[in-house]
């Protein structure tokens, strides 16, 4: 197995915590990485449907017989036993005791939050990151095939095709988790409001649009981006907020947490299509989203990560605060990169008079450089940008 980058974390949370919870998308490597991290406790997969008989017809028999310690795999699926586990690890409250492994959804957030509050620690755990990749010697030299293949592990440890993959895993992901979060009666519009996002990342969110193009309600919009939230399929960027006395937009960005799966559902079946495809700047600006979240996560500094844009016209695609310092990013996704690319985002930045700033322009080819109060960054050194 590779090593995790949130293995660190996971280590720590272990030693603070009677349980910790390892939650992300399907696929992602939660139970690979529980199993391995954790190899000495017993390992229960709550997929199968004995395991789950036997905790419903006695919870307390069940949680006896695993008392000095489990992994529980899937635990979404038996939701009541957060609550039962509650009483147990306060009778004994062993650090890294009870490891649970489950896909987030509204059912098990609500029950994490509501039975095993201060007694665990919430992990999230993500497709690869490009530090991953870069140490299971799975990164592909060129950028287009890197955004192409998307970072899911089967499609690089079990080398399977990415466009027949990506198109299972949507298939298997309505089937088994949209009907289970929530009534999708037709599952066609569903379909295509999911092309839409894919069509829209890194744009403002436009809601009446999306209703209006799908033929379906502002409310069900608003579930739906709930679901593709809750089940670590896409995210909404906010954006920055300060003290200045500009009109700043508050519409939130819309973005994937792979784009494999955006290029599934564009249709694009080869890598080289990406040369000349109108969204590959768009693709590759939620890649860069994609790799900032992920290295944010599994460092466990949870550092909030926005866009900045007035209606003046000033844009900065990213911004975080960290230790003080406020870092803007500003992505190309060409191969070369010039001074003059960062010279908006340098005005933007001056603003903040009072704070320090650092200015970086992400690009897409292979040789950085510093040049005028900016770093240029290639696409291969993101993880540098959050230290």
């Amino acid at each position: 197995m590779i090593e995790r980058d949130i293995q660190n974390e996971l280590q720590a949370c272990c030693h603070e915590y009677p349980v910790v919870t390892i939650t992300g998308p399907r696929q992602a490597g939660k139970t690979t990485l529980a199993r391995t991290t954790f190899a000495h406790h017993k390992y229960v997969s709550f997929e199968q449907p004995m395991n789950r008989e036997y905790f419903h017809e006695d919870p307390l028999g069940f949680l006896n017989r695993y008392a000095s310690g489990a992994v529980f795999d899937e635990v979404q699926h038996v939701p009541d036993l957060l609550s039962y586990l509650q009483q147990e690890v306060d009778e004994r409250p062993t650090p890294g005791r009870f490891i649970l492994t489950g896909s987030q959804n509204f059912a098990l957030s609500a029950r994490i939050s509501q039975s095993l509050a201060g007694r665990t620690c919430v992990l999230e755990l993500l497709p690869f990151s490009i530090t991953e990749l870069q140490r299971g010697h799975y990164l592909s030299k060129q950028l287009n095939e890197t955004l192409w293949q998307g970072s899911y592990p089967p499609v690089h440890d079990r080398t399977l095709r990415p466009q027949r993959w990506y198109s299972s895993y949507m298939a298997t992901y309505i089937d088994r988790d949209i009907r289970q979060l929530t009534a999708v009666h037709d599952l066609d519009t569903f379909h295509r409001f999911m092309r839409l996002i894919a069509g829209n990342v890194g744009q403002l969110l436009n809601s009446s649009r999306l209703a209006g193009d799908c033929g379906v309600d502002h409310k069900t919009i608003r579930r739906w981006l709930n679901i593709l939230q809750a089940s670590y399929i896409a995210c909404l960027l906010p954006p920055y907020y300060n003290n200045l006395r500009k009109r700043i937009v508050k519409t939130p960005k819309i973005y994937f947490y792979d784009t494999g799966l955006i290029c599934s559902l564009l249709g694009i079946s080869d890598p080289h299509q990406l040369e000349t495809h109108p969204l590959r700047g768009a693709i590759f600006e939620n890649w860069i989203f994609s790799e900032l979240t992920k290295k944010t996560t599994s460092s466990g500094e949870n550092i909030p990560l926005y866009f900045w844009r007035t209606h003046g016209g000033q844009e900065v695609d990213f911004l975080f605060e960290n230790k003080g310092i406020i870092t803007g990013i500003e992505v190309k996704s060409g191969m070369t990169a010039r001074p003059s690319m960062a010279r908006p985002l340098l005005n933007t930045l001056h603003q903040w008079e009072n704070m320090e700033t650092k200015a970086s322009v992400v690009f897409g080819g292979n040789s950085g450089f510093s040049a005028n109060g900016c770093d240029y960054v290639p696409w291969t050194h993101i993880a540098s940008l959050i230290g």
